[in-house]
């Protein structure tokens, strides 16, 4: 049996979906799974031991109508028994359509139902601790009627040459390894998902007075000259003891670096998720505008926390659609001050360090 789960988009939602892929394999340990991702997501995959192949959907398939039909003939080719389609989208629904599989799996929409032998609801409310994101894709594979389904975190499997490597790259640095160590998630992937420099820059000298913390920043590559401007307006004791030279040449080496840190504190994003899937303790600080019930996954109030406007004001999320406040992001985290954060943060910080 072959059985391809399709999940493009961001490194969050394929590490997610790969809960998907463990469940199928250990219900159906001789079938092949597929997993069908974008390119650029592939390094938190690597190494799963419940996927047999990755297909990659290439960024040409989007401009060029050719190679995309090529793609689905190569798709038709594969003769798939299962297509759990958890993407969802124009080009999954075209896959899933191409697929030729008997059994085919997605959410349910109803311009989209014609394709699939079973549709799916998108439930609102988390039903597990685990988190909205977790628990609708897990949905996803209740037609199969699978005898167990483990709700485990989704796992990043990193090989021991490249935490050795990653520890010898720290070394290098003269780091104290004897003092705290923290990931820091200084930016979000855009300014709308992005805590304001001069609230973040009081929360990176409170972390060094309350810790005696050593930092390491995580960001992409063209956001350094906003890095150096948050890095700028720290305080000297902080800016001693942030290491800007450490940075992982890839996303494989970011995961090993952080798996040497005590924590990964900052921006939600994916950084947050490969720490999570790594088993490394997470302070998560949530844009107004994301529904923090879908992301918030496995928070126990002391190894993973996270905090959101909607612990400030309630009421005001209670006529609103989180959606519907994504242009008001930059004046609704002028709200969130830092003192509301450092709150939560100390609690963090003294259990993690206990």
């Amino acid at each position: 049996m072959k059985i391809l789960v399709i999940q493009q988009k961001m490194i969050g939602d394929v590490l997610v979906s790969s809960l998907i892929c463990e469940n199928l394999k250990l219900n159906y340990p001789n079938a092949e799974i597929h997993y069908l991702v974008n390119r650029f997501t592939i390094p938190v995959i690597e190494n799963n031991p419940y996927i047999n192949k990755v297909v990659v959907f290439e960024d040409e398939y989007r401009s060029s109508k050719f190679a995309f039909y090529k793609f689905l003939k190569n798709i038709r080719r594969a003769k798939y028994n299962i297509v759990i389609d958890a993407y969802g989208k124009l080009e999954s629904n075209l896959i899933s359509l191409f697929s030729g599989a008997k059994t085919k799996v997605s959410w349910k929409k109803k311009y989209t139902k014609f394709i699939y032998s079973h549709t799916i609801d998108i439930s609102k409310t988390p039903q597990t601790r685990s988190g909205l994101a977790i628990d609708n894709r897990l949905k996803l594979l209740s037609p199969l009627n699978l005898k167990s389904v483990l709700r485990s975190k989704p796992k990043i499997y990193l090989s021991e040459s490249e935490i050795e490597r990653a520890k010898s790259k720290l070394e290098k640095f003269n780091l104290d390894l004897s003092r705290p160590l923290y990931m820091i998630s200084v930016l979000g992937s855009d300014i709308l998902k992005t805590y304001p420099s001069e609230f973040m820059v009081q929360i990176l000298d409170h972390i060094v007075d309350y810790s005696n913390a050593q930092l390491i920043f995580n960001y992409i590559p063209y956001q350094k000259q906003e890095v150096l401007k948050i890095y700028n307006l720290c305080q000297d004791k902080t800016k001693e003891n942030i290491y800007l030279g450490i940075s992982g040449d890839s996303i494989r080496e970011f995961i090993s670096i952080t798996s040497h840190c005590d924590a990964l504190i900052g921006n939600e994003g994916g950084a947050v998720n490969m720490a999570k899937a790594i088993d490394i303790p997470t302070f998560t600080i949530f844009s107004p505008w994301i529904d923090k019930e879908t992301w918030s996954s496995f928070e126990d109030g002391k190894k993973n926390v996270s905090i959101h406007l909607d612990e400030i004001i309630p009421s005001y999320f209670e006529v609103k659609r989180y959606k519907d406040l994504k242009p008001k992001s930059l004046e609704l985290y002028k709200k969130l001050e830092p003192k509301f954060v450092i709150h939560k943060l100390n609690s963090f910080i003294d259990h993690i360090n206990d």
